[in-house]
Parts: C-alpha cells; structure tokens; sequence
C-alpha cells in the first residue's frame, strides 16, 4: 500500500480536478489532502460550511485524512510562498508519501493561488528525500475548449499527457465528491455539463526522480 498525499488550494479542487483518480487509487493506497487554504474568498463567511465540503467530499473520495492550512483564499502570492512552503513541508514530513497529486504549471484553471502551490511543490520535490513522483492534473484541450469565460486567463488543454487514468468506474463516486460541495453549485454543474460529452479519464503529467 502506498502513501499519496493531494495537495490542493481550495476545498473542491480535489473533487473538480482529479477525483476519479483519486477515488481509484484510494481501494489500494493510503491517501491524504493537504488543503491550502479555506475557500473563503472576500471573508463571506463560507470558511465552516467550505470545510465541512471538503471532509464531506473526502469521506466519498476514500480519502483517510485531510490536513487545513487556513491561508485565506486568494491570498497566496510571493510574500508567502516561504510560509506556505514550510507549513506544506510540516504536513508532507509526516504523512511522508511517495506520490504527490496536484494541478499542472498552469494551474489548470489559471487561478494565481493553484500557481503559487504548484511552484512551492516544484520547489520542495528535490528536497523531500520520500516523495518519488509528482502527478500533475492537467486539462485536455477537448475540455479547455469548451469552457465559457471564467478568470481573465484560462489557459489552454494539451494535447497529450504522461499518464491517462480511466475513471469510468468511478465516475458515479467523482461526482458525489463534487456534488458536496454545495456552496459551488454552479460551478459544479458548468463542469459536469461539459464533462458529460467527453470520455470519462483524467490526464496527468508526471515528474519523477527514478
């Protein structure tokens, strides 16, 4: 049984991002979710009800622990990428895994604070003697077409990936995950009505040290 860890900026980038995969690997290996920060961006009060989600869409996932590092959405940026990279650390220091699942260079989305978290996991994998493989969740282009605006940059799908995960299995267990995640409704169902016509994987880059 291997030790995955997710590490992942907002509650729902688990269910939304990788989930299938998560939930597929989650029959035979031990994983956890490091999430970053608590969802709750311009302070409208969804930090409770953001974080009972994400427990919930854990539990569906298969998911054995999930770790809440509290940075305040939207927030993470330069001045911070040395705090979140040591509490990151703390975290990845005890659960100790040999696989660590996140979002490409690009953030998938674009978002600044899924950036910031995969250039503090570029930055830490050559110092984390235990992890072995990073698995970068990315988008293909048959999605990232379909997408309406949504940030000022969505950054275009691949074409090809390292690593592409059948999901098919699973896909009912992916979308409870996400459908836990209440709060972001519309979000979840713009996503889900775009998936709906497309094959029932998730691609992945993978960096590894072997």
């Amino acid at each position: 049984m291997a030790i995955i860890a997710c590490v992942f900026a907002h509650p729902d980038d688990e269910a939304f991002g990788p989930g299938g995969t998560i939930a597929k690997l989650a029959n035979d290996n031990h994983i956890e979710i490091i999430c970053c920060t608590d969802g709750d961006h311009q302070d409208r009060g969804l930090k409770n009800i953001r974080d009972k989600e994400l427990l919930a869409s854990a539990k569906i996932l298969g998911v054995k622990q999930v770790h809440f590092l509290d940075f305040a959405d939207g927030s993470l940026c330069n001045s911070l990428y040395h705090q979140l990279a040591n509490q990151i650390k703390e975290k990845l220091d005890k659960i100790k895994p040999e696989t660590l699942i996140t979002f490409d260079e690009n953030g998938v989305s674009g978002h600044l604070d899924h950036i910031a978290v995969t250039s503090v996991i570029n930055w830490l994998f050559p110092k984390l003697t235990y992890l072995k493989k990073i698995l970068y969740f990315t988008n293909p282009i048959q999605l990232t077409d379909k997408i309406p605006d949504y940030f000022v940059y969505f950054p275009p799908g691949r074409t090809k990936a390292d690593e592409i995960v059948d999901v098919s299995e699973v896909w009912p267990t992916k979308v409870a995950a996400m459908s836990a995640h209440v709060s972001q409704k519309s979000d979840c169902d713009m996503i889900l009505g775009i998936l709906s016509d497309l094959p029932k994987e998730e691609w992945f880059l993978v960096r590894s040290k072997e």
